[in-house]
Formats: C-alpha cells, sequence, structure tokens
C-alpha cells in the first residue's frame, strides 16, 4: 500500500491509501460525472476542471494539453479512468504547481496566511544536528516566506551564533545566514521575507545584529518614513522584493523595573502579561497624540500563534 496526494476543488489536497495502479472509490465517483461510457473527452475534462478544481480560466487547449501528456498516443481523445487518476496524482496538479497569484495582495500583510519555516537553519533534528545556512537556502527555493533564526552569543560573547539554544546542535555564524537570505530570498517569489529573531543578545551584541542586518540588506531591508506611524501593515504587494525583521524584546529585558521611559500599551490585548514591558530605551513617546511612533532601523512584528499577527511595534537596535 502506498499514500498519494491530489489537489480538489483547487485549492485542499486529499490523502489516500491505496494500491498504487487502483483509484480509489471518491475519484471513480468523480470520473463517472465527467465521463461517458468510461471516457473523459477533453470537453469533459474541462468541465471538471471549472466545476470541480475551479479553474475558471481553463481553456479547451489546456484540457487538451493534460490529455496529451497523461494517456497513450493512442488515446488522444480523451482519459479513462486509471489516465485521469494518473493525472491527478501527478505533478501537474499540484496543489502548489501554480505560482500565478490571483488573490487581491493589496490588503495589510496580517490579513494573509504566510508560508512559515521554523528553526529554519537545522540541518536534522532538534537536539543534536549541525546548524547551517543550507536548509534555508532549500527552504527559500521552495517558496518559504519566514525564516526563524535562534540568536544566541558566541563562545568568545562577542559575536552572534544561530542555533538551537541549550542542546547539542552545533552553530553557524549569523552572517553566513544573512548573507543566504540576501541571496536567495526572491528566487521563486517577489513576494517579501520575514526574518523572525529569537533574541537571545546583550544590547552590546544587539546592536552589533542591527549593524549587521543593516549592511547585509541595504535597501532591500524594509524601515518604514522616519517619524511616521504606521496604523496598519503594509500590504504584500508594496513590500515586493523587501525583507522585514521580525521579534520582540528578549526574556532578560521583560522584567524591566524602570517606569519613566516605558509608554503606555492598549491593555485591552493584554500585552505585558503576554511580552512582558518593552525595555524603556527601545522606545519613544509622540508627544503630538501620546501614540508610540516609529524612530527606527529595523521592523518588529510581534505574533500571537502560529499565523495570527496582531501587534505592530517598531524598535531601534542603533541607538
Amino acid at each position: 500500500m502506498s499514500k498519494q496526494t491530489y489537489k480538489v476543488c483547487f485549492c485542499f489536497r486529499r490523502r489516500y491509501r491505496h494500491t498504487a495502479s487502483v483509484a480509489p472509490s471518491e475519484i471513480k465517483t468523480i470520473f463517472d460525472n465527467y465521463s461517458d461510457k468510461g471516457l473523459m473527452t477533453v470537453d469533459h475534462l474541462l468541465r471538471f476542471l471549472t466545476d470541480v478544481q475551479k479553474q475558471d480560466q481553463a481553456t479547451r487547449e489546456e484540457a487538451q494539453a493534460i490529455v496529451n501528456a497523461s494517456s497513450s498516443l493512442l488515446h488522444r481523445n480523451g482519459l479513462h479512468l486509471d489516465a485521469f487518476f494518473k493525472y491527478l496524482s501527478s505533478v501537474n496538479n499540484s496543489p502548489l504547481a501554480y505560482h500565478e497569484v490571483h488573490q487581491d495582495m493589496d490588503a495589510p500583510l496580517s490579513h494573509y496566511f504566510i508560508f512559515t519555516g521554523h528553526n529554519s537553519y537545522l540541518t536534522g533534528n532538534q537536539l543534536s544536528s549541525d546548524c547551517s545556512e543550507v536548509p534555508i537556502i532549500d527552504a527559500l527555493r521552495k517558496g518559504v516566506r519566514v525564516i526563524e533564526l535562534d540568536l544566541w552569543p558566541n563562545s568568545d560573547e562577542d559575536g552572534i551564533d544561530v542555533l538551537h539554544g541549550r542542546t547539542l546542535t552545533s552553530p553557524v555564524e549569523l552572517s553566513r545566514c544573512l548573507n543566504a537570505i540576501q541571496t536567495y530570498a526572491f528566487d521563486v517569489s517577489d513576494y517579501p521575507v520575514v526574518v523572525t529573531l529569537e533574541d537571545h543578545l546583550t544590547p552590546k551584541l544587539q546592536a552589533k545584529v542591527a549593524e549587521m542586518v543593516s549592511e547585509i540588506f541595504g535597501e532591500i531591508l524594509f524601515t518604514p518614513p522616519p517619524g511616521e506611524c504606521l496604523k496598519e501593515f503594509p500590504s504584500p504587494a508594496s513590500l515586493k522584493k523587501r525583507i522585514i525583521i521580525s521579534t520582540k524584546p528578549p526574556k532578560e529585558y521583560k522584567k524591566t523595573t524602570d517606569d519613566e521611559d516605558v509608554v503606555k500599551k492598549d491593555r485591552s490585548l493584554g500585552d505585558e502579561e503576554v511580552w512582558g514591558r518593552e525595555v524603556p530605551t527601545f522606545t519613544r513617546k509622540d508627544t503630538s497624540d501620546d501614540k508610540v511612533c516609529v524612530e527606527t532601523h529595523i521592523m518588529f512584528i510581534q505574533f500571537h500563534g502560529a499565523f495570527h499577527m496582531y501587534k505592530l511595534v517598531f524598535v531601534s537596535f542603533l541607538l
């Protein structure tokens, strides 16, 4: 027995266990509904593409091309059940095969699901594998739009390593990871790449990271206009070929007792209970309207849950 994965209704996948050469009953039912006397003609297939796969722009020429690719030279007039099943299970029907973006991409970034990586630098398991920029490159080539890097001081505490903290994973230098992202970020998509930094650094090393990020990413690093308050996320369309830095204050600074410069936040989301207070020197109050304004070199997005972005905070490492 083996598993086959294929797309149905354009936007989701179904997985069945089956003997590799035999179509499951669900596929037989679909085939019967879009065929006549055991043959799915080009016109039948076109109707299947529009009705079931929701490919409204599909043409008869495209349906004929599918028949040509999925059937033998002797049966170019249509698909039999086995050929139809072969097509459903082929790369020509992969859910990820359609790179054309047809949705509205002008809404705020927080309105979209994002193809997200986790511990993107690991070559193997999370306990003892090597850390490397190679998995990051592989992820970007697959279309991943969020890369996670865990930042720790190196053994001499004068540089930054990327590794899975408090494990036996071997580190990789942060600069190698950033350079890989800069080189391969937009190989398969122009839409923005979010680099999530899990920060375990001292302020001195944070400043070093900010300098490194600014130098390596240069003009493709997203930074808001000086002095401008952003009330919502920019859109994916406006952020094409831009890199965004996402993080939150490290745990080491959550228990600050200095209240003089701490900007009051909206308590409706319970931010201080969830994240701790902001580092006082990391924020600036705009006295004109008593709101936190951007005065920064790096954009930070705080995440609550796997994909739900709920609060935008701008902070400057470069003090």
